[in-house]
């Protein structure tokens, strides 16, 4: 049977180190800190809620036309941006960088993004005119249609959903 040697450093850092934690279990510290160094953030209490309620976004039925001003410019649109894809009305305000005025998506801001999405092109002739029917995107490809509805999911896992995208005569 080996014996324990302390002629070792190893044995004598290991035995040095369990009745270093041996001491520690026995014999804890046996004060407080001073109350003085306790946090000070706290001392007025602690709420989790935030200062101001985020503005209420109400579910709404959009027109291509009324979805115009949410293009982050107008301001009749109060600086949301809003856009559609397949039917679907999302707020995009928190992607201002990329759906904004100077973002890379910002020409699908206010308006119907579904075959631009679609084709994944960011022209403008992939927008519908607002004064004509919604677009049916029958022509659109298979692999196309599942590009948008990938982007779809996208949104909808990321945005708010606020309202459903409708023809210009439905409201």
């Amino acid at each position: 049977m080996p014996t324990l040697s302390l002629s070792t450093p190893v044995n004598t850092a290991l035995l040095l180190y369990l009745l270093y934690t041996v001491q520690r279990i026995l014999f804890p510290r046996g004060s407080p800190p001073p109350a003085d160094d306790a946090p000070t953030e706290f001392k007025k209490g602690y709420s989790w809620m935030p200062r101001s309620h985020p503005p209420v976004l109400v579910f709404t039925k959009y027109t291509p036309k009324t979805l115009e001003k949410y293009d982050g410019k107008t301001p009749e649109g109060g600086g949301r941006i809003l856009l559609a894809i397949q039917g679907t009305v999302f707020d995009v305000t928190a992607g201002r960088n990329f759906y904004g005025p100077d973002g890379m998506y910002g020409n699908f801001a206010g308006r119907d993004a579904s075959r631009g999405m679609a084709k994944q092109s960011f022209d403008v002739e992939m927008l519908t005119p607002l004064d004509q029917p919604l677009d049916k995107l029958t022509d659109l490809t298979q692999e196309e249609i599942e590009n948008m509805k990938g982007w779809h999911d996208h949104f909808s896992n990321k945005y708010i959903i606020c309202g459903r995208l409708v023809e210009n005569d439905a409201i």
